[in-house]
């Protein structure tokens, strides 16, 4: 399953991590002609793919809640060439392809709008929230109290401004593990205890399905939305969409039931676990 990591939505890149809103339009409108609709982060950690029979899902995610992924207009509505906008008119163009996504924040996050009236907007429109620490702090190097509070702090700041919120997803900035690299599923501090299910790593390779016993939620591979070129062309959205799309690995397709796992008997290949509510179901 392709879970995609995106920075900055740019009209001048900065970096080999940002991508320009023509990138970006391109990119989805790939993902609507191959099959895919998006789920949440917090959908695939839980394993409740619920979308149509046949579907292949993917997990769109951005990192370090800038302007450039969500900016609200006067209409208090997101700005045409912000990442949250593009998504939207794909979304609107094709149907079936929902405007779903998980932003992973820090603190003071995207600023212009004001981090309160951005994160209770995402909220209120089916976005998923996720945390990625208070700082953008590197966890291997902050010792563990520190690594603990970061988490904790960064998850005590969206909750503080949409109330309710649950908070279970967590990307690692720079995509570097604490030591012990449990300790970001699971830890307080300062009165706020955290219970992650999901952790995401940088850049790297399709993610396993959710009930394959090779699935760790402590270190969850994503894919960097990039070009096929340059020396990190094997790292890249386009290279791994290509060898999905090539049938030279095996996508996770819906069977349009979330609460039961369906399989190929003939394959000799069998799910981990069941699904939440539900069965295994070989056909």
């Amino acid at each position: 399953m392709p879970v995609l990591m995106y920075h900055q939505i740019l009209n001048r890149p900065k970096s080999a991590y940002d991508r320009t809103p023509e990138d970006l339009r391109a990119e989805l409108e790939r993902l609507v002609r191959e099959g895919y609709v998006p789920v949440t982060a917090g959908d695939y950690e839980t394993g409740h793919i619920d979308i149509p029979a046949g579907a292949h899902p993917v997990v769109l995610t951005f990192d370090d809640s800038t302007d450039s992924q969500l900016r609200l207009g006067a209409d208090g509505q997101p700005t045409k060439n912000s990442a949250i906008g593009v998504l939207r008119a794909v979304a609107r163009d094709h149907p079936r392809f929902k405007a779903r996504a998980t932003l992973f924040v820090n603190g003071d996050a995207f600023a212009a709008t004001g981090q309160k009236k951005a994160l209770t907007w995402l909220k209120k429109n089916g976005f998923e929230i996720g945390n990625h620490t208070l700082d953008h702090a590197n966890l291997a190097q902050s010792g563990t109290a520190k690594a603990r509070a970061q988490i904790a702090e960064g998850q005590r700041s969206i909750v503080r401004d949409v109330p309710g919120t649950d908070v279970r997803s967590l990307a690692l900035p720079y995509g570097i593990q604490p030591e012990p690299a449990d300790l970001a599923l699971t830890g307080s501090a300062s009165g706020t205890a955290y219970k992650n299910r999901g952790v995401y790593l940088v850049g790297a390779n399709p993610a396993p399905s959710p009930y394959a016993d090779s699935f760790d939620p402590a270190a969850i591979p994503r894919i960097r939305s990039a070009p096929a070129k340059g020396k990190d062309a094997n790292y890249s959205s386009a290279h791994w969409l290509g060898q999905l799309s090539a049938g030279k690995l095996a996508r996770y397709t819906s069977d349009g039931d979330p609460d039961h796992v369906s399989y190929p008997k003939d394959t000799g290949a069998r799910p981990g676990k069941t699904a939440p509510k539900g069965d295994l179901r070989p056909y």
